[in-house]
């Protein structure tokens, strides 16, 4: 998903309603001098709340000038609201304590959840600047709230009294969160400990920013330039004059550019017949981070895990996993190892065999070498040729991506839920190709705004994510407006825009995301939409995975884009089969990363490599973990695995996690008769709408009417004994856009 400006110290709380992930930042301990403060603020549309509907940014108004003050005036004006609830010589209730802070830090949230999530979505030298800049200021900011001991101690207090309050269930748990943040944060620590501390978590907030800005340029400098229209054969012609037209906007005029995504793989390699072209391509993308340029990130990820371990030291953990799981729904480290580890071996036998199978194909056509990672993927297309006989080419016509989003994920959530959607063309955007579509409930009434922007560009980070402008409360009487991101490249000027089928899924994939955000009906923003742990956030998202190849939904949205015409049932039983197909490589990429991302943060101090000795750990890692198989790379390697420095770390694993719950929910729909609106409005009622407001498990038993159960996803993984249908591997999937 994501990015929220979060604040993962939640005690960002403070930051009433913003988003839940974002970079460890919040604060300045000086305010600017009241006249040039008020110069500097006056016309900035931060000032005060949007009158757009929904509250929606008034992104026409905004410019880049504006952040750094608006960000210093919310932080300022935050401090003193939190000051005064320090100071009070009232004694503390829920009302003039944990209301109150709810109620702080509104202008902090307004300019953070349009700057951290353009910052990521539409960046430019001069954000990347104020976000440089407003990292160690925001950390401060965070801690200064966090570490107040005047404001613990009125939180404690009521902590401690919690059962004589007379509070009802979302208070309790508003209550409890808050005094669970304040711990995390290291509210129990001594004067010495906590200046450590805020010394940390200033290095850590920009440590994280410079490694995001790192990526973003090394990425684009890492494009692979050809020179040659003869070595891009096997791609589309449409793919072609994209490459010609990337080339030209770098003028590089008669040649061709080939753009990297975010993971390890990158979808061309798929295509190019050109071995010498695929080993570029895939050694660009394998290498990034790591090139001992301006840009490199080994020092910076050494250090952040470092720094992280040094921390959870501190505080009185083992490790930072330890520290971060505590507090999701695996609850422990042994857990989350467990999981990997145990679908580690058959993951990586399963893509051996589909190694094998590859390699028949080179051995038969004279290739005369070992299938290799700039191999794989090509050649996995072959065999998915001669087994299912149809290629991902032969799907794209039908998978157009305005049909897709209005006839297939928004159709779902019409036969879901009973939303209807219609676009907004007169609200302001901060890129043209952003959409904004108003949401409409079952009973007609006005239930949200979606911001809808799918195409790749240079400033733009990769991966695909959920955020939140405008989350839901009853506090405020706010409705949300939330926003998809995905990263499709945009062909050129009069050519359709035809999807790959992880693609559609990645859709639908953020889509869930965005119906947990707008569905939230809760009162307290610290408890809105996807508020929940990071291990159960993911868990909607891939629930809503399962409508994109719903014979209803399909049938309704996989229509060629120029006749009209469905897409042919055998072609359609075809691709619903070959999912099943080249899933060892799929789990295996994914659980090295998880497994990566575990062994950063399962170490102490000590055992932090550095800089030059970050390639060696992350070889070691994988070895002990048995899933180091060069011919499937981690689906992130550590200098680009952006998910660990920011919001994931510890956190990786989630993805996996979460699809216990979500294989488990595939069954209670089937068996409850699929799509319908009867199961929809349970699954809103029960889960969606609850936010963090009850504990996630509950939620979920709440919903499926039994606990969380790992045999289905075994059985959907091959890792249980259950047999596949016509002797192929049971489904296995990787996280979709991740």
């Amino acid at each position: 998903m994501q990015t929220r400006i979060a604040l993962a110290l939640a005690i960002a709380l403070s930051l009433a309603g913003s988003n839940a992930m974002a970079q460890d930042q919040t604060n300045p301990k000086s305010e600017t001098a009241p006249a040039a403060k008020s110069a500097s603020l006056a016309g900035n549309p931060f000032m005060a709340e949007s009158t757009l509907p929904f509250h929606a940014p008034p992104f026409d108004k905004i410019k880049d000038e504006h952040y750094a003050p608006a960000l210093e005036a919310g932080m300022a004006e935050q401090r003193k609201e939190m000051d005064a609830i320090a100071a009070s010589k009232d004694a503390p209730t829920f009302d003039n304590t944990i209301v109150a802070m709810e109620r702080s830090g509104q202008l902090l949230t307004r300019v953070s959840n349009v700057f951290f999530n353009l910052v990521g979505a539409n960046t430019n030298d001069a954000m990347q600047k104020v976000q440089a800049d407003m990292a160690p200021k925001l950390s401060a900011h965070q801690d200064a709230i966090a570490l107040n001991g005047a404001l613990f101690a009125r939180v404690q207090k009521l902590y401690d009294d919690r059962a004589k309050l007379g509070l009802d269930a979302e208070q309790t748990r508003l209550l409890e969160r808050y005094y669970l943040d304040f711990v995390r944060a290291g509210a129990k620590l001594n004067d010495a400990d906590k200046a450590k501390l805020k010394d940390m978590n200033a290095q850590l907030a920009s440590l994280q920013t410079q490694f995001g800005q790192n990526l973003l340029k090394e990425t684009n400098d890492s494009a692979v330039v050809v020179d040659s229209k003869d070595q891009l054969k096997g791609l589309s012609d449409e793919q072609i004059a994209a490459a010609a037209e990337a080339a030209k906007a770098r003028k590089l005029e008669g040649k061709y550019v080939i753009a990297l995504m975010n993971t390890s793989g990158q979808p061309p390699v798929a295509q190019l017949e050109d071995r010498a072209l695929r080993e570029r391509i895939t050694k660009a993308s394998l290498e990034r981070g790591m090139r001992g340029n301006e840009w490199d990130n080994r020092k910076i990820i050494a250090d952040i895990a470092k720094i992280r371990a040094e921390r959870a030291k501190l505080l009185g953990y083992p490790n930072h996993a330890v520290y971060v799981l505590e507090d999701e729904t695996a609850k422990s480290v042994d857990a989350v190892n467990k999981i990997l580890l145990d679908s580690a071996k058959p993951a990586v036998n399963n893509a051996k065999r589909e190694a094998a199978d590859m390699q028949k194909i080179v051995d038969r056509e004279g290739g005369k070498f070992q299938v290799a990672a700039w191999d794989w993927a090509y050649y996995a297309e072959k065999v998915r040729k001669e087994r299912y006989a149809f290629d991902e080419a032969d799907l794209k016509p039908y998978f157009e991506l305005n049909n897709v989003l209005q006839n297939g994920v928004f159709y779902a959530a019409n036969q879901e839920y009973g939303l209807t959607f219609k676009e907004r063309k007169d609200l302001p955007v901060y890129q043209p190709d952003v959409r904004v579509f108003e949401v409409f409930d079952a009973d007609g009434k006005s239930l949200a705004l979606f911001y809808m922007d799918y195409y790749a560009r240079d400033n733009k980070r990769g991966g695909a994510w959920m955020n939140e402008y405008v989350s839901q409360s009853g506090l405020f009487g706010l409705k949300p407006v939330v926003a998809n991101h995905l990263n499709i490249p945009k062909p050129p000027a009069g050519q359709p825009t035809l999807l790959t089928f992880d693609e559609v899924t990645t859709a639908f994939h953020e889509f869930g995301h965005a119906l947990h955000g707008m569905f939230s009906n809760v009162k307290y923003p610290r408890l809105a939409g996807t508020n929940v742990p990071r291990d159960f956030v993911e868990y909607p998202s891939q629930v809503n995975e399962i409508w994109a190849t719903d014979p209803k939904v399909l049938k309704n949205y996989a229509k060629h884009y120029q006749t009209g015409e469905l897409v042919p049932q055998e072609l359609l039983d075809k691709v619903l089969k070959a999912q099943k197909f080249n899933q060892g490589f799929a789990t295996t990429e994914y659980l090295a990363a998880a497994l990566l991302d575990q062994a950063w943060h399962q170490i102490t101090p000590e055992q932090a490599p550095n800089a030059d000795g970050v390639v060696a750990f992350e070889d070691a890692a994988l070895t002990k973990a048995g899933v180091k198989y060069d011919p499937v790379p981690p689906r992130y390697r550590s200098t680009y695995f952006s998910h660990i420095t920011g919001g994931y770390s510890a956190g990786y694993y989630a993805y996996f996690w979460s699809e216990v719950l979500d294989a488990q929910s595939e069954q209670w729909f089937k068996a409850h008769g699929g799509l319908s609106r009867a199961n929809g409005d349970h699954f809103r009622k029960t889960l969606l709408s609850r936010g963090g407001s009850e504990d996630a498990v509950k939620l979920f038993t709440d919903f499926a009417g039994a606990a969380p159960d790992v045999k289905d996803l075994l059985v959907r993984r091959g890792l249980a004994d259950a047999p596949a249908a016509d002797g192929e591997q049971p489904k296995e999937e990787a996280p979709a856009g991740k």
